[in-house]
């Protein structure tokens, strides 16, 4: 019985998220296609204070079509700190396309790194087709010192068999989940892929990818795949 009732519970209904650490979130209002406004960041803030969440990083979209500037951000950032007087620690970086313009930023060292220890930094493709010298702009990534974290592997149609993610592994490269794929969002591809990478181990960081109060509360009412962690759990 106990175990059929741990099945059944949702990410709303449990302490799941209990000293989590977003990794990926787009809640820094009016910067990309993300939380528009400062009213409905705060709002997503204390909804996630409500269920124990203890550190976000924002990591707004930063590609050709959306070319976001560092100094920009940060404002923003600062903004969204002084705002908010809730218990969540906040942090800012960003998630790059690996296009031109990143080429760019990285080569001028304009960076904005996830993680505290500032050597990782939150990277992207297109969900249909890898870039144009993807595995080059990873290289060049870790010849500058960093580590690229891929986000949400699991989403990119490309990424289609075992062999693929085995070789990025192999590189070196680190992985993001987006929690929303295990709880079906993205689609049955992408749950099955996740599902594949969680028991391979090869996810790094969790995250949200959260860009509305919509999906956190898709999030919230869903059930909590067998076995499943965001970190510490009662």
């Amino acid at each position: 019985m106990f175990n059929l009732f741990k099945k059944k519970r949702t990410f709303g209904s449990s302490n799941i998220f209990h000293g989590f650490v977003d990794y990926h979130s787009h809640i820094l209002p009016g910067m990309d296609d993300g939380v528009h406004k400062m009213e409905e960041s705060l709002e997503i803030l204390q909804e996630y204070e409500h269920l124990g969440v203890a550190e976000v990083w924002c990591t707004p979209h930063i590609m050709e079509d959306i070319p976001n500037t560092t100094a920009k951000l940060k404002e923003r950032f600062a903004e969204l700190q002084q705002a908010y007087k809730g218990t969540i620690k906040l942090h800012l970086a960003a998630e790059y396309m690996m296009d031109n313009l990143f080429a760019e930023r990285l080569a001028n060292g304009d960076i904005l790194h996830l993680d505290t220890k500032q050597d990782k930094i939150l990277v992207e493709t297109s969900y249909f087709n890898p870039p144009f010298g993807m595995m080059q702009t990873l290289s060049d990534i870790k010849s500058k010192g960093f580590y690229p974290v891929l986000a949400h592997p699991e989403r990119y149609m490309y990424m289609h068999d075992e062999a693929y993610y085995n070789n990025l592994k192999q590189k070196g490269i680190l992985f993001q989940l987006n929690i929303g794929s295990v709880c079906g969002v993205y689609g049955k591809t992408a749950q099955q892929k996740a599902e594949m990478l969680l028991k391979k181990e090869f996810y790094n960081y969790k995250g949200s990818d959260l860009h509305d109060m919509d999906l956190l509360q898709m999030i919230k009412s869903s059930k909590i795949p067998d076995g499943f962690r965001l970190g510490y759990e009662e």
